[in-house]
């Protein structure tokens, strides 16, 4: 007999017009009902594009006629009263807040969440008020790189989290909502309502920048987020090996895919400065400087590996909180200072 489960699975055909994302990821399908051969599907647009309304009513239509023992599709589409059509759905612009902006890497392992929490520390250095939000739900690393790991308080009249705070940032993140080590197995469209729930129901109060960690990859769950967040523009992250490099435009076309500006590319563990004072380049050298030249978008600087910024992560005290004169935190001061005048 078939259930809600099977209509949504069903409905995972049909892509939102002009998106490779589908609408049941959206988020926009707000109640199924099936009985009798019957089925009933509402969905809610945040657009009121008549075009794409009809468009996905009749795919939908469409599909659900296709599925067998159903006689009779019904499809609801309800729109918002007045306002233009939007592009981006669920992104609305948040109240109080200056500049968000997202920080990606086309791949794991380049030091992204690295660069996101020191970022955020050289901001505040900068006299900027600052927030960090951590939307890497399945690996969450922002906890431990900020030194802090307790439950969020609510507030008693509208429910809302209260953002935890260290080093001058106000914070948000999955890991404090999860036990220990525990395990987050999830589907596209839970993800989606919990970084709404981050975005709409966190009292972040009054930002100069809100910084979003993004989750490594280029798939349509990052894609997904990016429309999600109100974002003011995006930073990618990378390595000098063109194995990084690779990805960086595929980070790129992300943000493009999206009207999202590109502000920069960073080029994380440039070098290495030997004892005897010799640069090593262990990854190879002027990828990130290179891929900027080609794509026309600004390169931020490089940052060099440096033991202290590993040690900093590790312990819960960024490099530019704990030791804010040294080499490695001019570096993400530099960084910063160009971000800044870069979003005026």
């Amino acid at each position: 007999m078939l259930n809600e489960n099977d209509i949504l699975n069903a409905l995972k055909e049909v892509n939102y017009p002009g998106y490779s994302r589908d609408i049941v990821s959206f988020g926009i399908i707000k109640e199924v009902t099936v009985a009798n051969g019957a089925v009933s599907v509402t969905i809610q647009l945040t657009s009121s594009n008549a075009e794409v309304a009809q468009q996905i009513k009749s795919d939908c239509q469409s599909v659900l006629k296709a599925i067998d023992g159903i006689r009779v599709a019904h499809v609801q589409i309800n729109k918002p009263e007045g306002g233009e059509p939007s592009q981006d759905q669920g992104a609305q612009k948040m109240p109080g807040i200056g500049k968000v902006v997202a920080v990606a890497s086309g791949k794991g392992g380049v030091g992204k969440s690295t660069v996101s929490a020191n970022l955020s520390c050289a901001l505040v250095k900068l006299g900027a008020r600052v927030g960090l939000l951590d939307c890497d739900i399945y690996g969450p690393s922002i906890p431990l790189m900020m030194g802090i790991n307790q439950r969020p308080s609510v507030t008693e009249d509208d429910e809302k989290l209260i953002p935890l705070e260290n080093h001058g940032i106000k914070l948000m993140s999955m890991g404090f909502l999860l036990q220990d080590d525990q395990p987050v197995i999830w589907r596209g469209p839970m993800i989606m309502r919990t970084i709404q729930q981050f975005i709409s129901q966190v009292l972040w109060g009054e930002l100069d920048y809100l910084i979003v960690d993004l989750p490594p990859g280029t798939g349509d769950a990052q894609i997904s987020l990016c429309q999600t967040v109100p974002l003011d523009g995006g930073l990618i992250v990378t390595t000098p090996q063109e194995a990084s490099i690779g990805v960086v435009r595929k980070g790129i076309e992300m943000f493009k895919k999206v009207n999202v500006p590109i502000l920069g590319i960073i080029e994380n563990m440039s070098y290495f400065t030997a004892g005897n004072g010799e640069r090593v380049e262990i990854f190879g050298h002027g990828g990130g400087q290179d891929e900027a030249s080609r794509q026309g978008v600004p390169f931020l600087g490089e940052i060099p590996i440096f033991t202290e910024i590993r040690k900093g992560g590790d312990s819960g005290i960024p490099v530019v909180a704990g030791k804010p004169d040294s080499e490695p935190s001019e570096v993400f001061l530099n960084v910063a200072g160009q971000l800044q005048g870069i979003l005026k």
